[in-house]
């Protein structure tokens, strides 16, 4: 990576969030940085000094950020505005709002002039140090005086690091917001930062991976507290996916991108319907390409998503644990909690061994590490051990190598929804496969994971999200 990172401890619950479309990257973590930034300014004692505000916007999060709905973002968050709670509706009146009247209602306390075109600069070709997601907050006092300015970064998956505090401000371990102080949480019984250590503790404890996963999180929650957020987190991806099939219309931007889920929907519930006997009627997986598609057509109209790892892969979790619930016998809600705890297990190895940022891995750290994910979650619902589960998350990410981030004209549209269809599908296959298998592969997960973040390293820029590269130039837009 850019730089060196020190990682707190990550809960289940910062691996999925609940938040606005279309980008943990560009849309979740700016939102968040900017929060912070007020914070700071509060804690610093200068926040009802401060007149003006200025943010500057660099490497990928300035090249794509007008498709990711970056600049919204940051507006909402300066007014303190949280992605987890804040609707969509609001989102988009609260945009309206300031660009109307060049007013921004500060901390949601006080009124300050706030002109987009001038206040929020787009440095195309400039990256800070740290990570091509790179963003400058500036306060001003009365008479146009810089009172304080912070570096943030957003490093993939709504998680966002500062200048000076080089841990996850967002993660579990630290405090809610940036300041002198914090509060470190108790650690978890089983602390691991590499497959190796999680699959060592699960065999010597004689625990699924899932299992692991609950005990660390009864050390800041109860059973009653984890069992809730599990679920609230599935009822948000089953929201997702109902709206998704739902809704009909044209995704936001210019490239004349059509919703295709509800007509795919309809097509596939019909073909059953009339098919009794089942000669014709559609597999399995074509309903995962619905629900998958579902969600990141949500996504890409800025709606509500659990970031799962990251928003541009939001599609592909749900849609495997749908396809869980549809299709597997014995499926229930202890399956839910499992196959989500099981999932973020490895999406934890993927933050701490590489990156969940495609600023920073190419699509291989969003697509690749969410259909990782879903395997090894599915393999374990389904009957599978430990070395099956893991055998499942490399089989995932070993055949998602090199996936670049391309997207046409900068919004997570094309080649990002079919993407998400795809993943789900190689995810269920990976299951599969490794089910099938003895589960003492050549192959070890820690091994991929290490590959995959070489791979992200030796990658060209122009194929990390900065839509100069592939698709993105390739196929014009008008």
């Amino acid at each position: 990576m850019a730089g060196e990172l020190k990682h707190a401890v990550v809960s289940t619950f910062d691996m999925f969030s609940i938040g606005l479309g279309p980008s943990s990257s560009h849309t979740v973590g700016p939102m968040r940085a900017a929060g912070k930034f007020v914070d700071l300014l509060r804690q610093k004692h200068i926040f009802n000094s401060t007149r003006h505000v200025r943010c500057d916007l660099f490497g990928s999060l300035a090249c794509t950020g007008l498709g990711h709905n970056t600049d919204r973002a940051v507006m909402l968050g300066l007014e303190s505005l949280k992605p987890e709670t804040c609707e969509s509706e609001t989102a988009f009146a609260r945009e309206k709002a300031i660009r109307m009247k060049n007013i921004l209602n500060f901390g949601g306390e006080f009124d300050i002039p706030f002109d987009p075109k001038r206040h929020l600069r787009w440095n195309f070709d400039e990256v800070l140090p740290f990570h091509s997601n790179g963003m400058t907050l500036f306060a001003f006092g009365e008479s146009g005086e810089e009172l304080i300015k912070q570096n943030f970064y957003s490093i993939g998956g709504g998680f966002v690091v500062a200048d000076g505090i080089m841990e996850d401000v967002n993660a579990f371990q630290k405090m809610d917001s940036i300041g002198d102080e914090e509060e470190i949480k108790p650690s978890p019984p089983f602390p691991f930062c590499n497959g190796n250590q999680l699959i060592h503790f699960a065999d010597a404890h004689d625990m699924k991976i899932s299992e692991i996963v609950w005990e660390n999180e009864r050390t800041w929650y109860s059973d009653e507290e984890i069992r809730s957020k599990l679920l609230e987190i599935w009822h948000v991806m089953e929201s997702c996916i109902n709206r998704g099939i739902n809704t009909r219309g044209m995704l936001p931007g210019n490239l004349d991108v059509q919703r295709r889920a509800p007509k795919m929907y309809n097509r596939i519930s019909q073909a059953a319907s009339n098919d009794p006997l089942r000669r014709y009627a559609p597999h399995n997986d074509d309903y995962m390409y619905c629900w998958s598609m579902a969600v990141n057509e949500e996504n890409a109209c800025g709606g509500r998503v659990v970031t799962a790892p990251t928003n541009g892969a939001a599609g592909i979790i749900p849609a495997v644990l749908k396809y869980y619930l549809t299709f597997c016998e014995g499926a229930d809600e202890q399956g839910i909690c499992d196959f989500l705890l099981t999932a973020a297990a490895i999406g934890m190895l993927y933050k701490q061994g590489a990156s969940l940022s495609a600023a920073e891995m190419g699509c291989q750290g969003e697509v690749g590490v969410a259909t990782s994910m879903a395997a090894a979650a599915l393999c374990e619902v389904t009957g599978g051990g430990v070395y099956k589960v893991e055998n499942a998350a490399e089989i995932g990410m070993e055949h998602s190598l090199g996936l670049t981030c391309d997207p046409i004209g900068g919004y997570v549209q094309i080649p990002c929804i079919e993407r998400n269809a795809i993943g789900a599908t190689k995810a269920v296959a990976a299951a599969r496969l490794a089910l099938y298998g003895e589960g003492r592969p050549r192959v070890k997960l820690d091994q991929v994971i290490a590959t995959m973040r070489q791979v992200g390293i030796d990658m060209h820029p122009r194929y990390k999200e900065t839509s100069k590269g592939g698709l993105a130039v390739n196929v014009p837009v008008c």
